[in-house]
């Protein structure tokens, strides 16, 4: 009888609140002063914060212990405190031109015709957002699916879906309850886990490609990028060429790309994109770029190579499924970002990249993660480019998270920083495709790009490899006795295995790089990986 009345006393009170409208004791003229608990709800949608490009509290240098083993992310209040950017996107001199004199001709024909992504202007994140009129709630798992349905009317809420994987329910609030009305209301239901804002993300062997002799990324041997500029340093690359002579991918990996869309027609992509992707923004099974971000992130992780045609991708034979999650401006909501790794883990994916990144840790988000983690999917994420402290999803223990260098093996001043960042990646003056539409009719579809948005993909290419060569037969050293991929040996190869090309200013791990510029030779080396098979006895 008591157990009757107070599941009585908990729908009741909901309709009792709402019809007499007591609007909470919230003042909406001063959010700031409201005793909300959640943090990240004492922003209003919209709002802008300062952005700065300071580094303050500059970390110390990295004790030895550091370098022996992967260190944990400290996950609340990582990027709390710093809002962003996001994506960082090109400028038309980003290109590098080669030093070969009997090149020199056909270089700068393609120099000529390759143009800035979106003018060259980045994006940022300026501060929290979220989606104005939704929330993401997750029941205990005691509370009957009868009482949650009967919970969500009480409180004259819609659901807008459940996502079973991670039991997760987005709903959107009554007409004239704000967000953070709607968040107080719940936390106060005993049968409620959590209940979060739907944040907003933002989209942070030699082959004989035309372009490859511009991708310092991969090779440099001291190329100009951009024209005018001082020339780099030999050999700041990610070892692409000697990784290649180990191996080239195997194409029953896969790469899912949660990004913008991808150009299905591109000639540098259209043998490599699977036809089973999905578009969550609009609800079809059309993921077509409507941005120009996704195609660029598909091409560094995988473009086709070797194919007389534009750039070479980091993973030359490994597929790539393409998951549309950010609309035609480049937002995503974490609603969205969560229906898209379901449906990479559902699609057998083995890697997610994830060049997208805000301020302010979900919950819903990081369950959906760890769930890809446990599933045997590596993450890697982007660390964000507003030079402050690394933004979400890539602050989670379980993402890979990749800050960006330069043509001279220098972390850029734009690449956000901290203990989450794992390694770095090539991030400025990144050649990529563009979809063919971008620039207009028979124009050259590629561009020059910036932002750690293009170091992400390099560390998923890279991990599309590691997993070909040693992480798809049954006996192969980096599955378990399950069969199921064990995500964190793949990261620690390609931690342990990175350039710490920072040790004149932090010797060992530092905040900035993380153990280092990834190096692709020593990390596909077969005596590395042996060294790190936890079956050896």
């Amino acid at each position: 009888m008591k157990k009757e009345k107070y599941y009585f006393a908990t729908l009741l009170i909901p309709f009792f609140l709402f019809s007499l409208n007591l609007r909470l004791t919230l003042d909406r003229d001063d959010k700031a002063a409201s005793s909300l608990r959640l943090q990240e709800t004492k922003y209003l949608v919209g709002e802008n914060l300062n952005l700065s490009n300071s580094r303050q509290n500059t970390p110390e240098k990295a004790s030895p212990e550091r370098r022996l083993q992967l260190r944990r992310k400290t996950k609340e209040g990582a990027a709390e405190s710093t809002p962003p950017k996001i994506l960082r996107k090109i400028r038309p001199e980003n290109l590098a031109i080669s030093k070969i004199e009997r090149k020199r001709k056909k270089d700068f024909f393609y120099q000529d015709r390759i143009n800035s992504f979106n003018e060259g202007n980045p994006f940022r994140s300026n501060g929290m957002k979220y989606v104005s009129d939704q929330v993401l709630v997750k029941f205990k798992p005691s509370f009957s699916e009868e009482m949650r349905e009967a919970t969500v009317v009480a409180y004259q809420a819609r659901k807008i879906r459940r996502i079973p994987s991670i039991d997760i329910y987005q709903l959107q609030t009554p007409e004239n309850v704000s967000v953070e009305e709607m968040l107080y209301l719940l936390e106060q239901h005993p049968d409620v886990e959590y209940a979060v804002p739907n944040y907003i993300r933002h989209i942070a062997i030699t082959p004989n490609d035309p372009l490859f002799s511009q991708q310092y990324a991969l090779y440099n041997p001291g190329q100009v990028v951009p024209p005018g500029s001082p020339q780099g340093i030999e050999r700041p690359d990610i070892k692409a060429r000697e990784a290649w002579e180990e191996t080239r991918g195997d194409d029953d990996v896969i790469i899912a790309i949660l990004d913008t869309g991808v150009d299905f027609g591109h000639p540098d992509l259209d043998d490599k994109v699977l036809s089973n992707g999905y578009d969550f923004v609009n609800d079809d099974s059309d993921p077509t770029d409507d941005n120009g971000h996704g195609t660029l992130v598909a091409g560094v992780a995988a473009a086709e190579t070797n194919n007389d045609e534009g750039i070479a991708g980091v993973a030359w034979n490994c597929k790539i499924l393409p998951i549309k999650v950010a609309d035609a401006v480049g937002n995503v909501n974490v609603a969205t970002e969560i229906l898209g790794i379901e449906r990479a883990v559902q699609s057998g994916a083995h890697v997610i990249n994830l060049s997208i990144a805000g301020p302010g840790s979900s919950p819903p988000e990081r369950d959906a993660i760890r769930n890809a983690y446990n599933n045997g999917i590596v993450v890697v994420a982007a660390a964000g480019n507003a030079g402050a402290a690394t933004e979400y999803p890539a602050a989670y223990d379980e993402c890979i998270a990749v800050a960006a260098t330069d043509i001279n093996d220098l972390n850029t001043a734009w690449s956000n920083y901290g203990p989450e960042i794992d390694v770095a990646a090539p991030g400025e003056g990144i050649i990529a495709p563009v979809p063919t539409w971008y620039w207009g009719p028979g124009s050259f579809p590629y561009a020059s790009a910036d932002g750690t948005s293009m170091s992400a993909p390099h560390v998923a290419g890279l991990a599309a490899l590691i997993i070909s060569i040693k992480g798809l037969e049954e006996d192969d050293i980096l599955l378990d006795d399950d069969g199921i991929l064990m995500v964190e040996d793949v990261m620690n190869i390609i931690c342990y295995t990175a350039d710490d090309v920072n040790y004149a200013n932090y010797s060992g791990r530092d905040d900035f790089i993380g153990f280092g510029r990834i190096n692709m030779e020593r990390a596909l080396v077969p005596i590395i990986i042996s060294s790190l098979n936890k079956k050896n006895d």
